[in-house]
């Protein structure tokens, strides 16, 4: 594993100091044309849970500055109670990658929840001035969170290498 970035002199935290669950009843509010629950809905709240942990994570406001990935596994219905579970998993100087599990389970059963989509959000600290702050780096505690760790720096990677080769193109003629 690469080394834990050096946040400008602040501690890091670890992972589980920030982790949030928000669970949401779907209604019939929140359906689409089809008869089942709106994405956009889905990444409302896939968006809300991230923002939370990033604010506990850098101790103060945070904003979306992108979302690399958002894969829905399966279609959510009315009345399911949909669990999302977000987490710091990466650290730069003032960014944070957040990945999120959004788990969906019909609310009046007790049959296991299923997954049924996944995010990674990458969200930029700012002060009052909506200018980027530092935020502390995060400090995984587990194999789980090395791995998630490893994997999110393999994302930034590719989203650094995809953005310089898309901006090197549009300097070459057509």
């Amino acid at each position: 594993m690469a080394e834990l970035p050096e946040a400008s002199g602040l501690p890091g935290k670890p992972t589980a100091a920030s982790r949030t669950t928000l669970s949401h009843i779907m209604t019939q509010n929140d359906v689409n044309l089809l008869g089942t629950v709106h994405g956009g809905v889905i990444m409302k709240l896939v968006d809300d849970a991230a923002g939370a942990v990033a604010g506990r994570h850098s101790g103060g406001p945070a904003v979306t500055a992108s979302m690399d990935e958002m894969v829905f596994l399966e279609p959510v219905k009315v009345g399911d109670l949909v669990h999302v579970h977000a987490q710091v998993n990466w650290t730069g100087r003032t960014s944070m990658e957040i990945g999120v599990k959004v788990l969906a389970e019909r609310w009046n059963e007790s049959t296991p929840a299923t997954r049924v989509g996944t995010a990674y959000l990458v969200f930029a600290a700012v002060d009052e001035e909506g200018k980027p702050r530092p935020v502390p780096p995060v400090v995984p505690s587990d194999d789980r969170d090395r791995r998630r760790y490893q994997e999110a720096e393999i994302r930034r990677t590719h989203r650094l290498a995809r953005r310089r080769e898309i901006l090197e193109s549009r300097q070459r003629p057509l």
